[in-house]
Formats: structure tokens, C-alpha cells, sequence
């Protein structure tokens, strides 16, 4: 075993064990959540976190991260589900598996540099607001003593950890109110109220589905969105662990762990999933660090419904989202209210159209692409500004390019000539500016030609190597009125 492997399941026992193990516990209601949304039973999506958590212990790259199923991929499931059933979904799940491990071959996380900051700050924003959404019909408008558990909870994960550190204070707020709750007989929602659970173990089977190129063309579609959104949570979740511990992960390998978690998945009856920022949050938070966490989170998982499903299902829901409430209060990112004072305006609108579009869509993807378009425009539309100014110089007319030339700046550029010279030799000298594109080499020939029809002789002058290979390869005119290289 090398000293990486080792570093990465053995450095850390005693808090990846016990982080393991609260996580595991907060898995259950939100496997259930998540199951309902999409439509299935509450056994597919406890099983996907048990097989997602898992295997993505040994074939992840981000260690301490906790993979299972979630929200924003229920979502996507529900319409194939409705129309076609289960098999169909498993048998999307295995195809989102293979176009992940796909897409982690080819890099795909190299497309991480380009998504700002704005975006990322957005999108852990709107992951923090969501997060408590869902907790909110677990305690709002229910009796009083919900609100007096969800107090409690929150007293005991904020005050306790300044007493004991070595046992995570969200697993003493479980232990300890769960038993109160059960031996002073109070009405509360618990666990079982969300679904049955069914003790026992999931089985390897192959999807009822027929093996045709309809079935393809079903399944196709969702497994492509599923794959996409999976990563891209996946992903940007592992830039935040990274963040919080200081730490580097790969993220081509935690693309190509994410496939293979959701083809074990999809053979074990489970739904695909992905990264769940909550629990990744909850285990940093609890002392989670290695691999170990993960693989503890999923063994435990399976061992609350297999051996204590009897007091799992007795688990307070109060206690849960109190535990959730710390998750989302962690999670936000509270400078951002100083951020959007002190941060450039057009950054701004990009972190509050990601929140705005993830809330109101419960879709992470449209926020975050939304988000990066978004930073694009305002990109392009703040370097598209271009100066040309005109001076005279031993009976030249000078025209001194400055700014980047390309699609989104060119008609600035062409209206800033004056084309009223006539019999003149002009020379336009791009020294502070750069070609970029066909576009920008075709305004360069539209103003030679415009004041080549006038009589004047054009020289283009200043053009940096990599612009002069540009215009020298794209531009149409070839006239000896006109030099287009350096002068």
C-alpha cells in the first residue's frame, strides 16, 4: 500500500469514523426526500447513497467528499420514470455512468477555469438557501415542539463542541434527543413518517429493458442531462471541500468516479447520483477528512436500515433539520454581502442571477450556465470597447489603434475612421491592439478598401506575430495601394 493510500483512509480514523457515521445518519431522510421527488421508492434512493458512497470511497478523487443520491438529479428522473418506469431508469443510470467515465477520460474538468467566482460564490449561496427550503416542511407550522427540537439541536451543535471535540456534536444531538423524544413519548415527525423502509440488502440485477436503439433513443437524453448536472455538482462541490480543507483533489478522476459509482449503482437498484455539498459540508464539518468517512457514511448507512431500522425510523425530524439548519448557516457564504458592495457590478448581477435561477428552478445546472453566459456577455462587452485616435506625422495621417479587435468590436472600430481623407497616405498602427478573429481582419479590409476607393495609400503597421499570421491568412484584399504587415 503506498503512503498516498494510506495517508488517505488510515491518517484520520477516529474522526472519519464518527463523521462517517453522523453523515450517515443525515443520508437516510434526504435518500427518502429525494426517492419521492423522483418518483421511486424510498429503497432506490437509500440504496444509490449506500452504493454511490461506497465506491466512490475507492474510485473518487476527492477524498472526505460524499457522494449519493440528490435532489437535482431526482428532478431530472421524474418525467422518465412517469412515462416509462423503473428499469428504464436504472438503465439511464448505468448510461449516465458510462458518459461520465467519458467524459472524465477526456478531461472534462478543464472546463472548471471557466467558471468565475461570482458563479461559485452564487452557487453555494443558492445550495445553502435550498438546503434549508427543504428542511422548512419539516418544522415550520408543525407543533411547538418542533420548533423546541430544532432549538435544542442547534444549541447542542454550536455550544457542545467548546466542551467535547472528540465525538462530532451532531451525532450527540441524534443520540441524545432521539432517546428523549422516544422516552417522554412526544408528538414529533420521525424518519418512518417519510417512507417504509424495507431491511434489506440491494441485489445485482441487470435492467428489464430491451436492448434496441428505441431504448437508446429513450433513455439518451436524460442520461446526457443526468451526467452534465452530476459532474458539474460533483465538481464545484469539490472545489469547495478543497477550499475548506486546504487541500487538492483530482478532478478528473473524481468525473470518472463518479461513472463507475453510478454503473455499480444502476446494477444495484439504485438511482443515480452525484456529490451532496449538505453531507460533504456535514462530514469537513464532523472531522471527516479521508476516504474512510465516505466508506464508513455508506457501510452505516446500510447497517441503520439492515440492523436498526426499527429506531432509525424513530429518528425526530426536527432533530435532522436542526442539523441541516447548521449545514445551510456553514454553507452560506456571508461576505458575499460585502462582496456585492465592493465587487465590480457586472460580477454582482452574475452571483445574484446564479442564486435567483438555482432557487427558483431547484436546477443547479441552468444557475450555473446561466452564470457563466452571463459572465461572458459582460467579458465580451467590457474588452469590445476599442480606441482609434488620429494624429499627424511628417505629412501622415497616424491612425493609433488601442483595445481588442474582434466580433464584438469591429463596428466600433470601422465608425471611428474619418473617411472623408482623400489623396493621403494613412498608416494604421495596431501596437496596442491585438487581432482576434475573421471578423476583425474583415473590418481591417473593409477600412483599407474604404479609403483606398478615396485615393489614399494605407499601410497596416505594428501588428503583433500572431495577429500578422491572422491577417496574412484571412484577409481577402491583395493590392499593392496597401501594405498589411509591419512597418
Amino acid at each position: 500500500m503506498t503512503e498516498k493510500w494510506k495517508k488517505e483512509w488510515f491518517s484520520n480514523i477516529r474522526g472519519d469514523v464518527l463523521s462517517g457515521i453522523v453523515v450517515a445518519l443525515a443520508l437516510i431522510p434526504e435518500a427518502i426526500a429525494f426517492s419521492i421527488i423522483a418518483g421511486v421508492d424510498p429503497m432506490v434512493g437509500l440504496y444509490a447513497s449506500f452504493t454511490m458512497a461506497v465506491v466512490i470511497a475507492f474510485a473518487g478523487g476527492r477524498p472526505g467528499m460524499i457522494s449519493a443520491a440528490t435532489g437535482a438529479m431526482a428532478l431530472l428522473m421524474l418525467p422518465l420514470v412517469k412515462e416509462h418506469g423503473l428499469n428504464y431508469l436504472f438503465a439511464a443510470t448505468l448510461l449516465t455512468g458510462i458518459i461520465q467515465i467519458i467524459f472524465g477520460v477526456f478531461k472534462i474538468a478543464k472546463l472548471m477555469r471557466f467558471i468565475p467566482r461570482a458563479v461559485m460564490i452564487g452557487f453555494v449561496n443558492a445550495l445553502a438557501i435550498l438546503i434549508f427550503m427543504a428542511q422548512v416542511p419539516h418544522f415550520i407550522g408543525i407543533s411547538t415542539m418542533t420548533y423546541v427540537f430544532v432549538a435544542i439541536t442547534l444549541v447542542i451543535v454550536y455550544v457542545v463542541p467548546k466542551f467535547i471535540k472528540s465525538i462530532p456534536a451532531p451525532l450527540i444531538a441524534i443520540i441524545v434527543l432521539t432517546i428523549v423524544a422516544i422516552y417522554s413519548d412526544v408528538e414529533l415527525r420521525t424518519v418512518g413518517d417519510l417512507g417504509t423502509i424495507t431491511q434489506s440488502l440491494p441485489t445485482f440485477f441487470i435492467p428489464d429493458v430491451p436492448l434496441t436503439f428505441e431504448t437508446l433513443s429513450i433513455i439518451f437524453p436524460y442520461s446526457i442531462a443526468l451526467a452534465i448536472v452530476g459532474l458539474l455538482e460533483s465538481l464545484l462541490t469539490s472545489s469547495i471541500v478543497d477550499d475548506m480543507t486546504g487541500t487538492e483533489s483530482d478532478k478528473n478522476k473524481e468525473a470518472r468516479g463518479q461513472g463507475i459509482a453510478n454503473i455499480v449503482t444502476g446494477f444495484f437498484g439504485g438511482m443515480a447520483g452525484c456529490a451532496m455539498i449538505g453531507q460533504s459540508v456535514i462530514n469537513v464539518k464532523s472531522g471527516g477528512r479521508g476516504r474512510l468517512s465516505t466508506f464508513i457514511a455508506g457501510i452505516f448507512l446500510m447497517f441503520l436500515i439492515i440492523v436498526l431500522g426499527d429506531l432509525v425510523v424513530q429518528i425526530p425530524m426536527p432533530v435532522l433539520a436542526g442539523i441541516m439548519i447548521m449545514v445551510c448557516i456553514g454553507t452560506f457564504d456571508w461576505s458575499s454581502f460585502s462582496y456585492l458592495r465592493k465587487a465590480p457590478k457586472s460580477d454582482a448581477v452574475v452571483m445574484l442571477a446564479t442564486v435567483s435561477i438555482v432557487v427558483a428552478t431547484h436546477d443547479l445546472s441552468k444557475g450555473v450556465i446561466a452564470g457563466v453566459i452571463l459572465s461572458a456577455i459582460f467579458f465580451a462587452a467590457k474588452i469590445s470597447k476599442i480606441k482609434v485616435t488620429k494624429r499627424n506625422v511628417n505629412q501622415n495621417l497616424v491612425f493609433d489603434v488601442e483595445g481588442q479587435l474582434f466580433f464584438a468590436s469591429v463596428e466600433g472600430f470601422v465608425d471611428s475612421f474619418d473617411f472623408t481623407v482623400k489623396q493621403s497616405n494613412i498608416i494604421i498602427d495596431f501596437s496596442n491592439s491585438h487581432i482576434w478573429d475573421d471578423s476583425a481582419v474583415g473590418a481591417i479590409d473593409k477600412v483599407v478598401m474604404k479609403y483606398q476607393e478615396s485615393g489614399n495609400t494605407v499601410t497596416i503597421k505594428g501588428l503583433n506575430t500572431t495577429s500578422q499570421k491572422l491577417v496574412d491568412k484571412l484577409s481577402i484584399y491583395d493590392d499593392s495601394h496597401a501594405k498589411l504587415g509591419t512597418h
